[in-house]
């Protein structure tokens, strides 16, 4: 196998094995259109090898639906042979993984083996061809994730449904929606406490925990950066330490846009300004770019649907007072619109997107995001009056609230072909489909219970 040139902190690499004698193990994590965690796990004496040459993985891994099975429409199967492409290791993202002994993990990309190009179906390389539109016009995106998820018991109710988890210091079952509640968060401490602890160990900086508005539903924010990559590599890696501590606790967290019928359903918000060449926030200076960028990312939601919400119970979430907007609205401090300009001052300036929900692929989220923004600010968009008050309450045209809608808007986007191209848009266009009818020729409980 050829080698591959790289340009990897051998120091650092070589002072991670040095400081981590007990690591033997290393798993070498690739995130697929879905957002599930793909990859190998390799003998920590392996390093090396990796990161001369790389390892193999099929380019397969992104025609993958979500249970994992090769979508074949996508052209990236058997059509082409099924073959490898070559993954080299995201060499900051080499960390220690806490909740399991003498083990590591790190991120790894996909690239051409033939001419070392990124692979263009990869997620992460997807964001990169947006970064590098912004870096060819000196602007530099500064990103800040939040992302919600329900904790839950690892047992069923009577009828098999998820259930609220028991707290662990009263025992009681919670049943109650205590938004921003210390108490919640007493009771869980022990859980929270580890989670940033274990953020705290790998790098993610998990700024706080709050209770929101279900019960054992919890929000986690992320400290923004200019990083864009490591800040969705971020938000990527902090479901897997949540889901690995709260196994460890006795409890699952669920990452599903909306896990209940009755609650509120999970939250991806992101919060992107600008930088110009030294560093100044140009949404804090000049409010008609601001204007420009807010009307970029209007224009273009219903476009991107397919990618705020990608999934089947992705759009369980989309209903009236579920906290969610269901229009392409904005406003100042305004929490009922899909676009958000929070209070502050003008160096914090910055949008608020509030559309998307915790199932979403971050690189891919942000990506539209930011190639949304770049088309307001170059055409000079212009947005609709702001939204004062509670937007649900106004009678507007409906963003694609079903999952055929907005696969239909994606596949006669001309935005979207521009901004990422027709492999990519026939690849995920391709999975989607797919696994719509797949999900759709299903027969649910609730049909036996009403129709039978």
């Amino acid at each position: 196998m050829a080698q591959i040139p790289v340009s990897y902190d051998t120091l650092a690499i070589e002072r991670f094995v040095e400081q981590h004698p007990e690591v033997t193990t290393l798993d070498l994590i690739l995130f697929d259109m879905n957002g599930v965690v793909r990859g190998k796990r390799i003998p920590l004496s392996q390093l090396n090898k990796v990161l001369q040459q790389g390892i193999c993985l099929p380019a397969s891994v992104f025609a993958l639906d979500i249970c994992g099975e090769t979508v074949e429409e996508t052209g990236l199967g058997f059509e082409k042979g099924d073959g490898d492409r070559i993954c080299r290791l995201v060499t900051s993202s080499l960390t220690t993984t806490p909740w399991q002994e003498n083990s590591a993990q790190a991120i790894v990309t996909m690239f051409e083996p033939s001419t070392n190009q990124p692979f263009f179906a990869d997620p992460r390389h997807v964001l990169e061809v947006q970064l590098d539109k912004l870096a060819a016009k000196h602007l530099t995106p500064c990103i800040a994730v939040e992302l919600e998820f329900y904790l839950q018991d690892l047992e069923t109710d009577e009828g098999g449904n998820p259930q609220p988890p028991l707290m662990p210091i009263s025992g009681e079952r919670m049943t109650q929606t205590q938004v921003y509640s210390l108490e919640e968060l007493d009771e869980f401490k022990a859980f929270l406490d580890e989670v940033i602890s274990c953020c705290n160990e790998q790098n993610i900086p998990a700024e706080n925990i709050t209770a929101e508005y279900a019960p054992g539903q919890f929000e986690v924010n992320l400290k923004h950066t200019n990083d864009v990559l490591l800040a969705c590599d971020q938000a990527m890696l902090l479901k897997r330490v949540v889901r690995a501590v709260a196994k460890k606790h006795g409890f699952y967290a669920n990452f599903m846009a909306k896990p209940y019928t009755e609650y509120a359903g999970n939250g991806c918000h992101v919060h992107i300004s600008l930088q110009d060449k030294q560093g100044n926030n140009i949404f804090g200076d000049n409010e008609d770019v601001l204007l420009n960028a807010i009307a970029g990312v209007l224009a273009h939601l219903e476009d991107s649907m397919a990618i705020f919400a990608p999934n089947a119970n992705s759009y369980r979430r989309l209903q009236p007072n579920m906290f969610v907007p269901l229009h392409a609205t904005w406003g100042w401090d305004n929490r009922t619109v899909a676009v958000r300009v929070p209070a502050s001052g003008k160096a914090d300036k910055r949008i608020e997107h509030r559309l998307s929900g915790a199932d979403v692929n971050p690189y891919l989220t942000v990506a539209v995001l930011l190639a949304s923004i770049l088309d307001g600010i170059d055409n000079k968009l212009i947005p609709p009056a702001p939204i004062e008050g509670d937007a649900s309450l106004l009678e507007l045209p409906m963003l694609p609230i079903s999952w055929d809608m907005s696969l239909h808007e994606f596949a006669h986007s001309q935005f979207m072909q521009r901004s990422f191209g027709d492999e990519f848009c026939k690849v995920y266009l391709a999975n989607k489909q797919h696994e719509q009818a797949r999900f759709s020729a299903q027969v649910s409980p609730l049909e036996y219970q009403w129709y039978k």
